[in-house]
């Protein structure tokens, strides 16, 4: 395989491909692939009381995870705004969790400082690695633990640090770059936090992503609820759909020559050409083409924009 890494971005020195990124989109929509995900940054919680702490300080319900059991969950501002975001599962006794690159060190520090009294205990672990693995992919022996629930039917697994595509089990698998797995994930309408969000993001416009309605009190839990009951979240997440080239990552969504959102991330997907994930205010007529870059863009609605719950695309 021709392995072409990424010369930039948060994902730098990721594999981007093998050589051929489109029929890797494909052999991860049949779960014949594997993708290591190293940019992503391991962290553990441990202690008996990790999960009922980390259910009063995130958007997710966690106090009541089983051993194998895995969620999304998000960290807000006291106004709501989406600070960081972290994927994790529990294997009955820590709490195995990844983050975006560069977002693990402020997010152990906000963590930390929210530990109190409470007996747990936070440690950043270099010496492993993300990995997704197709659902026809079986669990490799050096695997930690494994969570399923991920894209394209997958799952998660953390696996020790470049043991990976030389384990037995995954040397006969395909193994793809970040593109087939960026791809498969922006059709999905799968956010990243901090790539696909910016600074003013509350959970609303994204479908709710990550947070449960059903819980008590965390920091930011007011505005969630009240954009939730009076409806209308400022912007909604949509999924673009491109007539022609990518734009660049950040440009700004503009209707009749008026700014009305931004781009977040972007791939060349092996079915739907050219797409991406984006912010748009809430008012965007949903049927409206849009213009990225002097490119013309088709929106498919991800969130429901009068109260903000989450569509699944269609494929």
């Amino acid at each position: 395989m021709s392995r072409i890494d990424l010369a930039d971005g948060p994902d730098v020195g990721m594999a981007w491909h093998f050589g051929r990124p489109l029929a890797e989109q494909r052999s991860m929509d049949e779960g014949s692939a594997a993708a290591e995900l190293a940019s992503r940054e391991i962290f553990t919680i441990s202690g008996d009381q990790r999960l009922t702490w980390l259910h009063t300080v995130t958007t997710q319900a966690l106090e009541s995870l089983k051993p194998g059991e895995g969620a999304d969950a998000l960290v807000l501002s006291p106004t709501g705004q989406i600070t960081h975001g972290f994927g994790l599962v529990d294997d009955g006794a820590v709490a195995w969790c990844w983050s975006e690159p560069g977002d693990r060190e402020p997010l152990l520090a906000w963590l930390e400082s929210m530990k109190f009294w409470t007996p747990v205990e936070i440690e950043a672990r270099d010496d492993l690695h993300l990995w997704w693995l197709g659902r026809e992919v079986s669990l490799p022996t050096a695997a930690v633990v494994q969570r399923p629930g991920a894209i394209a039917g997958g799952s998660w697994a953390i696996l020790p640090a470049r043991s990976g595509i030389s384990e037995p089990t995954l040397a006969a698998v395909n193994e793809v770059g970040q593109w087939a797995y960026e791809a498969i994930r922006i059709a999905e309408g799968v956010p990243r936090i901090g790539l696909d969000t910016d600074a003013k993001t509350l959970p609303n416009e994204l479908g709710l992503f990550g947070t449960a309605l059903d819980k008590g009190c965390y920091p930011g839990q007011e505005t969630v609820a009240r954009v939730q009951t009076l409806g209308r979240p400022p912007r909604r997440l949509v999924r673009l759909l491109f007539d022609g080239d990518l734009p660049s990552p950040g440009a700004t969504i503009s209707l009749n020559d008026r700014v009305i959102g931004r781009v977040g991330t972007l791939a060349q997907h092996y079915e739907l050409g050219p797409v991406g994930l984006g912010l748009v205010k809430r008012s965007t007529p949903v049927d409206a083409t849009l213009v990225v870059d002097g490119i013309a863009a088709a929106q498919e609605a991800l969130v429901d924009p009068e109260v903000g719950e989450h569509f699944r695309p269609k494929l």
